[in-house]
């Protein structure tokens, strides 16, 4: 979610028709919450010490930090059904479960639970908050142990393959070799990509959705575009609003606003919205949210900042900025996955004008040229980059056989 930006909570069709002059961002309703999961989640936590650092592609190794991850199923005997979901720009491990902070479903429960295409009665699921993040894993909201106050802008930037051997440090104290597959959309679809060409020994199958290889001028332009809402934020105050009892909850929202929008497509926002009024047959020659579509973004806008910081915000949009996979193989893509054994799905949806088709056909024509064992899928739909997201019955039944498939040649049977 992403997922490049993704949406993790999409309000009803029926209940965004009756939304009511939803005001201009209110304030966190669960900041206390939010800041006690940055350091203590209410979920599973893998702690590494001073002897175990994190090595940052910026220079600097991290140590100590922590990651907090869920998991969902059991693993079998011998290790072999162990499938790693990677989130999305502003998602989290909470992936099947009720969300701590907001008390809403988790964020992919379309995909993943019992007899869904990530049957948790089948595979043992893995999901952590990436690096950087502010639900439990080490970021800019958790506290720094040697000032004894919250990280802020002294965190290190941080980028994708960061997070991705965070995660491979997740694996190997889960004592699993060799992961059945990765899976993930937008900023996780670059975590999958990631894994792939750093580990490639230690992914059987992949399934990298609505995503790239490297971020676009264009969405490095949105990010820009987000991240300076929030800086100009008065209540930003340097990134050190925690200490200063403030949070940049205006800014932030806008940001949320603008990338909700990149989400979605042109048609989509038509047939949810057109030109329809809010509770209103007139308008009312004011700055009021006099359309559907008004009071349907402030509403994503407010939502967001009840569980989101603001500098985590800042980092991860940073980081899938910096993600390039070929400039570490001398511009040459196919070269990061050449002699990969790795089984590739790549799925993308005709309305992500985000990450559009061209972008996934770039990744399989790399692989093909790498002599990976690759299969495409463009889905038709009008529902954008967020398409993952949402029922979309044809993305299920194509994830559903390719994890079978899968399955079948790696001799996992139904009883594991």
């Amino acid at each position: 979610m992403a997922c490049g930006p993704a949406v993790f909570y999409q309000a009803p069709e029926e209940v965004i028709g009756r939304m009511v002059n939803v005001q201009p961002i209110p304030g966190p309703a669960h900041a206390e919450d939010r800041a006690l999961e940055a350091d203590h989640p209410t979920s599973k936590v893998a702690m590494f010490t001073g002897d175990q650092p994190l090595p940052l592609d910026c220079g600097i190794d991290l140590a100590p930090f922590q990651i907090a991850y869920q998991t969902y199923g059991e693993l079998n005997a011998g290790k072999s059904n162990a499938v790693l979901v990677c989130h999305a720009l502003t998602g989290d491990q909470h992936v099947a479960n009720v969300h701590p902070v907001t008390g809403k479903p988790g964020w992919w429960i379309t995909l993943v639970g019992p007899g869904k295409p990530l049957d948790t009665d089948r595979y043992f699921i893995i999901c952590s908050n990436v690096i950087g993040g502010c639900m439990g894993s080490t970021g800019p909201a958790s506290t720094n142990p040697v000032t004894g106050k919250v990280w802020g802008l002294d965190f290190p930037v941080i980028t994708i393959p960061d997070m991705v051997r965070a995660q491979a440090m997740l694996i190997d104290r889960l004592g699993i070799d060799t992961l059945f597959a990765v899976v993930g959309g937008s900023m996780g679809g670059m975590q999958v990509l990631q894994w792939c060409a750093a580990y490639p020994q230690r992914v059987f199958s992949a399934l990298p959705i609505a995503c790239s290889t490297r971020h676009s001028a264009q969405n490095i332009a949105f990010h820009e575009l987000g991240r300076q809402a929030v800086m100009a934020d008065p209540d930003w105050r340097d990134g050190r609003y925690v200490e200063q009892g403030t949070h940049p909850h205006r800014g932030l929202g806008v940001a949320r606003m603008a990338a909700h929008i990149t989400y979605l497509s042109d048609a989509a926002l038509h047939r949810k919205f057109g030109r329809r009024m809010q509770d209103r047959e007139l308008p009312t020659f004011s700055f009021d949210a006099d359309f559907q579509v008004e009071s349907y973004l402030r509403h994503q806008g407010s939502s967001f900042v009840e569980r989101f910081d603001a500098n985590s915000y800042l980092y991860l949009t940073r980081a899938m900025d910096y993600f390039d996979i070929a400039a570490d193989h001398d511009g040459v893509l196919a070269a990061a996955f050449r002699g990969t054994r790795t089984r590739f799905c790549v799925v993308s949806f005709t309305s992500d004008w985000l990450f559009p088709t061209s972008e996934s056909r770039a990744t399989v024509h790399a692989l093909n040229a790498s002599g990976a064992r690759v299969s495409f899928a463009e889905i038709e739909t009008d529902r954008g980059h967020d398409a993952f997201l949402l029922d979309v019955p044809e993305f299920f039944d194509i994830a559903r056989a390719f994890l079978e498939s899968a399955g079948h040649s790696r001799g996992l049977t139904a009883d594991e």
